[in-house]
């Protein structure tokens, strides 16, 4: 449940956010781009063509591999906080069915609030 959600956030997470945040804008596009438009003509440089491919097939392996490892933090924890706040919501209904049905004597509600709370928090109990 949200009252269980800590807002304090490791030095990784921390990290991770400001890297989603800083890969996201369209100047570091921009910057990929640029990086890319550089290497091309260095092949008249290098002149050495497995040379020149190995330049930019590594440096956009490490690139993708430590931003796929990030944005994958980003990503759970966002997730996460999402499936919290639908919980959240699936038992303030729950709540206001209780109510309803124990005012309207509908067994019908009964059944549709033990089902709503056997939902919450389902994603922890199932492997995806």
């Amino acid at each position: 449940m949200p009252s269980d959600v800590t807002s304090q956030l490791s030095f990784f997470d921390k990290f991770a956010t400001h890297a989603a945040r800083f890969v996201s804008r369209a100047w570091f596009f921009a910057a990929c781009l640029l990086l890319v438009l550089i290497w091309a003509p260095s092949i008249l440089v290098i002149q050495n063509v497995d040379t020149w491919q190995l330049i930019i097939n590594t440096a956009t392996t490490i690139v993708t591999f430590l931003l796929v490892a990030l944005l994958q933090n980003t990503q759970t924890r966002n997730d996460q906080s999402t499936q919290d706040k639908l919980n959240a919501l699936a038992e303030a209904v729950a709540v206001l069915m209780t109510h309803t049905a124990e005012i309207h004597d509908r067994r019908g509600l009964h059944d549709a609030v033990t089902e709503l709370r056997d939902a919450v928090g389902l994603e922890d109990r199932e492997s995806s």
